[in-house]
């Protein structure tokens, strides 16, 4: 049993290591910042998250917000940034200008 978690365990660190390279270089090639921002957010957040579940095995979350009766979820920084990463991307997909150059444009 307990390879099999070490395995999954690894397995994910690798995941979130690997997606935060390919994001990487998607945000390089970004012309807008917003787009380039919410990249950089969910980056670092896939990159925080595989630190802790590389050193505590699980992500650590310890930001618990449920009594102010926002939130019936615990948290923490790095699932925050892909939170609002991931915001920012969808807003900046929805923004009806283009850059000049036909990037990302349909074709």
């Amino acid at each position: 049993l307990q390879a099999g978690h070490d395995l999954a365990r690894w397995g994910l660190v690798a995941f979130s290591v690997v997606v935060a390279v390919l994001l990487a270089g998607w945000a390089r090639t970004q012309p807008r910042a917003l787009a380039a921002v919410g990249l950089g957010l969910v980056i670092g957040g896939a990159i925080g998250n595989a630190i802790d579940r590389a050193r505590y095995g699980a992500v650590v979350d310890f930001i618990d917000v449920q009594r102010l009766g926002f939130f019936p979820w615990i948290f923490n920084v790095a699932d925050s940034g892909i939170t609002i990463g991931v915001i920012l991307l969808l807003l900046d997909s929805l923004r009806r200008d283009r850059p000049a150059d036909g990037v990302g444009s349909p074709t």
